[in-house]
């Protein structure tokens, strides 16, 4: 699964393909290791679904984008991932990336869930972090071994979501900045025609 990804500042990172960003509705009480493993269970088993439905790659990816716009916070990824070009972007060109980019991370890593056809990912362990918490698990494919997806949960913006994770050892989000800040470097630092780009590799 891993591929490679080289950033504007010469970092090099390997990436893997996955997709489970989530966030259940919000909780007056604080984020518990309870609620943490219970989201994380959650989107678990919606993926688990889409896997096991046996639909075409383009209905699992339009499975994949409502279970990312439903969950995922995405305007917290989408400004991580834009880094400190966000600062500059206006309120219009934040929606219309956030936008460009929920579709672009659903079709780039819904793709690989055909490799998960048969498979499985297990939540395993709980552990409490500075953020929230780190929830790990255990994917399981056909004819691979077993490789561990953590998943990081935080309640900061008032609920319960998932704001990043890491297939064996690797940031999806860091990589992601990568290769949005390659893009927009390729356009001359233009955010709308990064918008642009997103949209046709969407």
């Amino acid at each position: 699964m891993p591929s490679n990804f080289l950033t504007r500042r010469s970092f090099l990172a390997t990436g893997a393909a996955f997709l489970g960003l989530a966030a259940l509705p919000g909780k007056l009480l604080a984020l518990t290791e309870s609620g943490a493993r219970n989201l994380v269970g959650s989107v678990v088993g919606d993926i688990n679904k889409v896997i096991a439905s046996g639909k075409s790659e383009s209905a699992m990816i339009r499975d994949f984008e409502k279970i990312f716009v439903r969950y995922a916070d995405v305007n917290i990824m989408a400004r991580y991932a834009l880094g400190v070009d966000a600062r500059r972007a206006s309120a219009s060109q934040m929606r219309a990336f956030s936008g460009a980019f929920q579709s672009y991370i659903a079709r780039k890593y819904g793709k690989r869930f055909r490799e998960f056809i048969g498979g499985s990912v297990e939540v395993q362990s709980a552990r409490k972090i500075k953020a929230g918490y780190e929830i790990k698990s255990l994917a399981k494919l056909q004819g691979q071994a077993p490789f561990e997806v953590t998943f990081l949960v935080s309640d900061k913006s008032g609920r319960d979501k998932f704001y990043n994770m890491f297939i064996e050892g690797v940031n999806l989000l860091l990589t992601e900045r990568t290769e949005i800040g390659a893009i927009l470097d390729r356009n001359k630092g233009d955010i709308n025609k990064l918008i642009a780009e997103l949209k046709r590799l969407s």
